[in-house]
């Protein structure tokens, strides 16, 4: 059983690294801070049946905190900005529908895509913000694209 002092001083020595790993995910120091600070309320909670060192498991709790706050974002880019940023003759009836299209992917695909095409962001930069490897993020890139090629080919035009 670990005293609340053993708490504390294992607390104070982890707490930066988490803070650090949380603003890795979300680019947001006052989100990250309001991560670890949940995550530290869970573990005090758990003090009964913690043993030192926990800075292991505090770690895979923020992180996946990290991962379900930035899976529960709303795009960024709206669609009128997807509009506007395409020239004039494009159909916006088809980019609306594809829109529609990508929102019935997983979720992770989704995330993915829009990450990759909306965002801009490297195949490196998804892969630390999801917890996942470059490999993994460039498999379910892949197959969302064929998702939306299969898509695609069942339209009617």
């Amino acid at each position: 059983m670990m005293t609340q002092e053993e708490f504390k001083q294992e607390v104070k020595r982890i707490r930066s690294h988490l803070v650090t790993t949380a603003q890795r995910y979300l680019h947001d120091a006052d989100e990250a801070e309001d991560i670890v600070q949940d995550v530290l309320l869970q573990l005090w909670q758990m003090i009964d049946t913690l043993r030192i060192p926990f800075d292991s498991l505090a770690g895979i709790l923020v992180r996946n905190r990290c991962i379900d706050k930035v899976r529960r974002q709303k795009p960024v880019v709206r669609m009128e900005q997807l509009v506007d940023a395409y020239e004039e003759d494009v159909d916006q009836d088809l980019l609306e529908r594809t829109m529609r299209m990508v929102e019935t992917l997983p979720d992770m695909q989704q995330t993915i895509i829009r990450l990759r095409h909306m965002e801009g962001m490297q195949m490196s930069e998804i892969a630390q913000l999801t917890g996942s490897t470059e490999v993994a993020v460039r498999k379910a890139l892949s197959r969302a694209r064929k998702a939306l090629a299969e898509k695609v080919r069942g339209l009617d035009y």
